[in-house]
């Protein structure tokens, strides 16, 4: 099975635009793009949903260093003659790709919401930024206790 979304020519750039436009009209109500000061590419999106009396903050990221690993293995990416020029090119269409990987994503837990499923909050709870600047899931992943406990009660 093909990469999903390789072919994008679409950029970075324009897609972190379309899904703010989704988060906007799913309840989104502050919407930060950051962007990696070294590489001068788009890096995630940073917005605030309401919930009840209190603003939410959420950090949706997007690493396109995976996507670059794997396509850099493909038969249909090889260096070539080209060498750096090339590689470079890789990189621009990892982060095009993984972009739209994630706007898929994104489109499609909104479907989630629309039909009442979920809530908007629920949806991106992983991304909820703590008070120590980190997400809930890196939080996590850092200390899997915190959640999990021993294991005991499962």
């Amino acid at each position: 099975m093909a990469l999903l979304n390789y072919t994008t020519k679409i950029d970075a750039d324009k897609t972190a635009a379309e899904i703010a436009k989704c988060l906007s009209m799913h309840g989104a109500t502050s919407i930060l793009t950051d962007y990696d000061p070294v590489e001068n590419t788009v890096i995630a999106l940073s917005f605030k949903i309401r919930m009840g009396e209190q603003d939410l903050g959420f950090r949706l990221p997007v690493d396109w260093k995976p996507v670059f690993e794997i396509m850099s293995k493909g038969k249909k990416f090889t260096w070539g003659d080209r060498g750096e020029k090339r590689k470079s090119d890789l990189k621009i269409q990892s982060v095009r790709t993984a972009w739209r990987i994630v706007k898929d994503w994104v489109e499609a837990q909104m479907a989630l919401v629309e039909t009442r499923m979920v809530t908007t909050s629920q949806v991106f709870l992983p991304y909820a930024v703590m008070r120590d600047g980190r997400t809930l899931s890196e939080n996590i992943a850092s200390n899997p206790s915190i959640l999990l406990g021993d294991g005991q009660s499962l």
